[in-house]
């Protein structure tokens, strides 16, 4: 595999965003790229989320996306995008939804991350691109990037290295997991595989937990 690396490190905190001409929003979807900010637990320093239902948290401290990606949508939409358009902490190149499993802990900088759950993609998407269709898309391919909780808590800079501490042993990736999340609602064999996984976001656990005794009671 080739090396893994960070592409753009960003932060932000929320902020009013005009869409659509006339519309306003308050998001942290917009970051900033940065050449290094202290990660604790509860996220980067000088980071921050407007819609704390859906996203920040300890399970979710660090948001990651592929920068592989971004030459798809740039094609499909015939569009160029701005770096963190999914309002990503750590754009990442060689770590990819296939390649990374819920549980696996990786060392960036002087921090320790580990690997929680896929990013459930919002609308906030759609109207800061200003492509309607690309949400859907996201979750149609399963491109999502995916959300890390924070072991320990350390500087991360702009050139730190990537690297895997631990693959999580029952190797559930977050391709899989997107497709059960978004697909497979009715495939009780495969949300209880998730859900088995000590380290998925408790959100998720909940969610998949609630789907699986819905389905054990029609079958009942």
């Amino acid at each position: 595999m080739s090396q893994r690396e960070i592409v753009t490190f960003s932060i932000g905190k929320p902020k009013t965003v005009v869409y659509e001409e006339t519309k306003e929003m308050v998001t942290g979807i917009c970051k900033e790229q940065i050449g290094e900010a202290f990660l604790s637990r509860d996220g980067f320093h000088g980071d921050g989320v407007a819609d704390l239902r859906f996203h920040g948290g300890p399970d979710r401290a660090v948001c990651v996306y592929p920068f592989e990606h971004y030459a798809q949508w740039e094609e499909e939409f015939e569009q160029k995008l701005p770096r963190s358009t999914f309002g990503e902490n750590l754009t990442v190149a060689n770590m990819l939804e296939s390649e990374v499993y819920v549980g696996d802990m990786y060392q960036v900088g002087e921090a320790v991350i580990q690997v929680t759950q896929g990013r459930v993609p919002c609308s906030t998407i759609n109207k800061r691109t200003g492509l309607p269709l690309i949400m859907k898309r996201m979750i149609d391919t399963g491109y999502t990037g995916y959300l890390c909780r924070v072991l320990k808590e350390g500087t991360v800079k702009s050139d730190s290295a990537i690297t895997l501490i631990e693959q999580h042993p029952k190797k559930i990736s977050i391709a899989y997991c997107n497709e059960i999340y978004f697909r497979g609602q009715k495939d009780v064999d495969a949300m209880k595989r998730i859900v088995a996984v000590e380290a998925l976001a408790e959100e998720w656990r909940k969610s998949l937990q609630k789907r699986i005794a819905k389905w054990e009671i029609v079958k009942g």
